[in-house]
């Protein structure tokens, strides 16, 4: 998974803040899909990928930071 950490956090954060949030007007995505995958209503394709394409790059944020966070733990110096 190197390839993860050639994608520059200045770009990963913003496009995975805006379409976690997108639309913000009545509700963002992620929220509404969310919330009929609880219910067990997310059935239809395009709910399935509106999902997805609003989920995935949250978790490829979260994937990059656990990343440079372990890196920086195993550099440490010792004390």
């Amino acid at each position: 998974m190197r390839w993860i950490d050639r994608v520059p956090l200045l770009w990963l954060v913003p496009i995975a803040l805006w379409l976690a949030v997108a639309p913000v007007v009545p509700e963002p995505h992620l929220v509404e899909k969310l919330r009929m995958l609880s219910q067990g209503s997310l059935q239809k394709p395009i709910d399935i990928f509106d999902l997805l394409l609003h989920s995935v790059p949250l978790c490829l944020l979260a994937i990059r930071l656990v990343r440079i966070w372990l890196n920086r733990k195993h550099r440490a110096p010792p004390h």
